[in-house]
């Protein structure tokens, strides 16, 4: 990997928050693959085979009103990257139950200790959507449950589910760095009932599961929602993240086609993530 060149972009952000992870999640469906928060906004990387000059046309934060973001950006060798981060990830802890950390972070006191090491891939738990899916992970039964992790980026929903008592898995993501980080992150977690594949929602013909997450953005979950809920069993359960409050009445009109009822409701900096259960 010493040899790709990356795309470097510097943030300036006024004021940071909810700026900056407004703008990470917007940069992360774009395609920038890597993100360092510093004092004044955030870095962000991407490949420069996947950059072109008018990356940032569909980043919709760079034109509000509400925040001032200014930028500049660079070729960059990938150097160091591990060292990069390891200086920037810390450990976070979700309700007091689950911890999701490095694995040059000590032990913690927690019930679910999930260690990941995210490299290129979304999903450390920091983020308002993960750590929202996380909650919901927590609060739900999984034992004995048959699990959909539908853009599963580093597989820190998975782990959870299996730690959870799921007991088979199946994690799907369309990126490479998100299905070899997370074969990763699975046997780091000693985690023996999920299956990593790489792909799209085409993978899904002819599956069923009780659960299904999927962290992804609003567009894709639109267009992928009859998939996903053909694949759901009476009574089981859909959980969704990946886009605003303001994105609730037309994500929940599109379930209710479905037969998908909307059950709750999460909220954190204006990213929400939604319970539905198949009547």
């Amino acid at each position: 990997m010493s040899d790709l060149v990356y795309i470097g972009y510097e943030f300036i952000v006024e004021p940071l928050q909810p700026a900056v992870e407004i703008l990470i999640a917007e940069l992360g469906y774009a395609g920038f693959e890597s993100f360092v928060e510093t004092d004044n906004g955030v870095t962000a990387y991407i490949q420069k085979d996947e950059w072109n000059a008018n990356i940032l046309d569909d980043i919709q934060i760079l034109n509000s009103d509400e925040f001032e973001i200014t930028f500049s950006f660079n070729e960059i060798e990938q150097t160091n990257w591990n060292a990069e981060w390891e200086k920037n990830f810390n450990p976070i802890q979700v309700d007091d139950l689950c911890s999701v950390r490095a694995p040059f972070h000590a032990t913690p006191n927690t019930k679910y200790d999930i260690i990941i090491e995210p490299k290129m891939s979304f999903g450390t738990g920091h983020h308002e959507t993960t750590h929202m899916m996380l909650q919901h992970i927590l609060k739900n039964d999984f034992i004995d449950k048959s699990v959909l992790d539908m853009g599963c980026g580093t597989g820190v929903l998975a782990i959870l589910a299996e730690l959870k008592g799921a007991n088979a898995i199946d994690a799907i993501d369309i990126d490479n760095w998100c299905y070899l980080n997370s074969l990763e992150n699975v046997q780091r977690n000693n985690c023996s009932r999920i299956s990593v594949y790489e792909g799209d929602a085409s993978l899904l013909d002819g599956k069923s599961y009780d659960i299904v997450i999927a962290n992804i953005n609003r567009n894709i979950l639109l267009n992928d929602l009859k998939t996903y809920a053909s694949c759901i069993d009476e009574n089981g359960i859909l959980l969704l993240s990946g886009f605003y409050k303001d994105d609730i009445t037309i994500i929940t009109n599109e379930c209710n086609k479905y037969n998908l009822n909307h059950v709750e409701t999460l909220e954190r900096n204006h990213w929400v993530a939604l319970k539905f259960r198949k009547e």
